[in-house]
């Protein structure tokens, strides 16, 4: 039979074309809110840091309802790191919706997630959108759309995708470019219309593969997805399999199914194929497991996830330091924590290691792992980061590493500054175009080639650069690339930093710090021009002599400290440092704390 009451759909789209913004009409217009409710922007960004970042980091799952149909609508993000949530979430639906900025066009991102769909043979539709920005290039963005589309060699029904013009912050959308919208009901029309009503088999024994897990301390692992063929019903016994792993199957029973409405999860007795829905009494549920009826136990075939290219060493932290500011500062805590994010994030592998202390975390970049540390850091535990390394490959006796499609927009006078930092880290032109006033430039990069270029990369362009990254394959190892070419200013011994001690230092380079920061001997306090570390007294402070008192240089003037976001900080540490990362605290240190023995390890090559 046909589901005719039921549409699944999926957005995707590149980083910050406006997912998020657009699913808040939909729900607004959709009738999950009441007319006089107060609605947050972007509500379906739950996180407190997807709301502080203006990014979506997990995928969603809402639903809507348009002349009695439900329309379920998963919001996915759009930065490459967390292009993992958009691969498995894909399985949960029949059509796509293709979101592109009526300005940037069609980006990396763009066609990642379009070719994921098309490989799945998804139907599309094309929503352009922010069409109200006065930059808009709306017959251009169609005519590259077409384009992306042919070079993804997608079938005649999908190159004939409807396309329909929307302005997701103003609820409107429109199949007329000429003709302004009045709401979203041409979107609605257009899912309702192009996207074809599921077929289900109501009759046969239950399949359901997992897409998606939550937990809940009452519950526990909670597995989302959608109901492949038959029934469930709370009670009812089920078994797993994996169609990548054999033997792994767990028995148990339903416990509670619930519906998503709206923005909540609403308990109900039984569901149907083709329904997405959230199962809980499944205790060890994965993602990518099939829950089935006994009676027929077989597994749904699940996308292979796209293998992490990033890793970083995380450790207790040992610092002088240690234990002070965290709630969970033990090898225990920091091993169960990883393993459990293991389980809810299909991109991250986390290893064991020689030291009982340290564990190996490999990510799909950098922002993949920074979200990690800065969401264990607000949890409460206090541990350490090394600096981030690629994950080369060996291919019949030939080393490849990682390489990174890296586009980036940039005003067309300081396009000089942009090549000739990707003459140092090996990049390689791929295209470049006119688009207004502005330069679209395409490189082939290494990804280690990029590791602090961000930072680097807003200076040159002051602040006026678009970038933006996405995996590129494995290639050949491209020869040597020098990391940094600054030097560390690093305390010279443990107290507090005073105006007298941070004067002196910061004729040796920028400050990290100000007055009254507690330091530690090996911590490292500033950066050097030099490519050279410097050791630094910041402690130091001005003696009373005959002449004159202690307190005369009161009016030194200090130079504003560079504070460090956890981003810049893990781009600037260099392989013999550290990252102390506390609740209260992002702290850079080197490996080796004691001064004298540092430099004599350094002189005898073991640093």
């Amino acid at each position: 039979m046909k589901r005719e009451d039921i549409r699944n759909v999926a957005i995707i789209a590149h980083v910050d074309h406006g997912k998020t913004t657009l699913v808040n009409e939909m729900l607004k217009q959709g009738g999950i809110f009441r007319e006089n409710q107060v609605v947050l922007d972007r509500v379906m960004d739950s996180g407190d840091l997807e709301r502080e970042r203006g990014i979506t980091i997990l995928a969603k799952n809402t639903s809507v309802f348009y002349k009695g149909i439900k329309i379920n609508v998963v919001d996915t993000p759009g930065h490459a790191d967390f292009g993992g949530e958009v691969e498995r979430v894909l399985k949960m639906v029949n059509g796509v919706l293709v979101l592109v900025d009526a300005c940037e066009g069609p980006m990396p991102q763009t066609r990642f997630v379009m070719q994921k769909a098309l490989e799945l043979n998804h139907r599309l539709i094309i929503v352009v959108n922010k069409i109200d920005r006065p930059d808009a290039r709306l017959s251009e963005v169609q005519d590259e759309i077409l384009e992306l589309l042919f070079d993804l060699n997608a079938n005649n029904d999908q190159i004939d995708s409807p396309i329909i013009f929307c302005s997701g912050r103003n609820g409107t959308a429109t199949t007329n470019v000429n003709e302004p919208g009045k709401d979203l009901t041409p979107l609605f029309e257009a899912i309702v219309n192009h996207f074809e009503p599921q077929e289900v088999d109501v009759d046969a024994p239950f399949q359901m593969l997992i897409s998606s897990i939550d937990y809940n301390d009452y519950v526990g692992r909670i597995g989302i997805g959608r109901i492949e063929r038959g029934k469930a019903k709370i009670g009812d016994a089920v078994e797993t399999c994996n169609y990548n792993i054999s033997g792994n199957g767990i028995k148990g029973k339903l416990i509670s199914i619930y519906e998503i409405q709206g923005l909540e999860r609403v308990p109900v007795e039984s569901a149907t194929a083709g329904d997405i829905v959230c199962i809980s009494g499944l205790e060890n549920v994965s993602i990518g497991d099939t829950v089935c009826s006994p009676e027929k136990v077989e597994p749904v075939p699940f996308v292979k996830i796209s293998e992490p290219t990033v890793e970083m060493t995380f450790s207790v932290n040992d610092s002088p330091f240690a234990g002070k500011e965290g709630k969970f500062v033990t090898t225990r805590h920091l091993r169960d924590r990883l393993f459990r994010e293991m389980l809810k994030d299909v991109s991250l592998r986390v290893e064991e290691t020689d030291s009982a202390d340290s564990y190996r975390v490999c990510g799909r970049g950098e922002m993949h792992l920074s979200i990690l540390i800065e969401t264990m850091r607000r949890a409460g535990y206090e541990f350490q980061v090394g600096a981030p390394k690629v994950l080369y490959k060996e291919e019949d006796g030939v080393l490849k590493e990682p390489m990174e499609r890296l586009v980036v927009d940039v005003p067309e006078t300081v396009t000089g500054s942009v090549f000739s930092a990707m003459g140092t880290r090996k990049g390689e032109l791929l295209e470049m175009q006119t688009i207004g006033s502005r330069i679209r430039l395409e490189f082939k990069v290494p990804a280690r080639g990029l590791f602090g270029y961000k930072s680097q990369f807003l200076t040159d362009t002051r602040g006026e650069g678009v970038f933006n990254t996405i995996f590129y394959g494995y290639e050949e190892y491209k020869g040597e690339i020098e990391r940094r070419s600054t030097g560390s200013l690093v305390a010279f011994e443990t107290g507090e930093a005073v105006t007298y001690g941070l004067f002196n230092a910061q004729g040796r380079g920028q400050l990290f710090i100000g007055a009254g920061t507690q330091v530690y001997e090996g911590m490292v306090v500033g950066v050097s021009p030099k490519n050279e570390d410097i050791t630094v007294n910041v402690c130091k402070k001005k003696h009373l002599t005959n002449t004159r008192a202690s307190g005369s240089d009161d009016a030194l003037r200090l130079e504003t400290p560079k504070i460090m976001s956890l981003e810049e900080a893990m781009e600037f540490i260099a392989d013999d440092e550290l990252l102390e990362i506390t609740p209260k605290n992002i702290r850079i240190r080197k490996k080796t704390l004691d001064t004298e023995t540092r430099l004599k390890r350094k002189a005898h090559g073991l640093e």
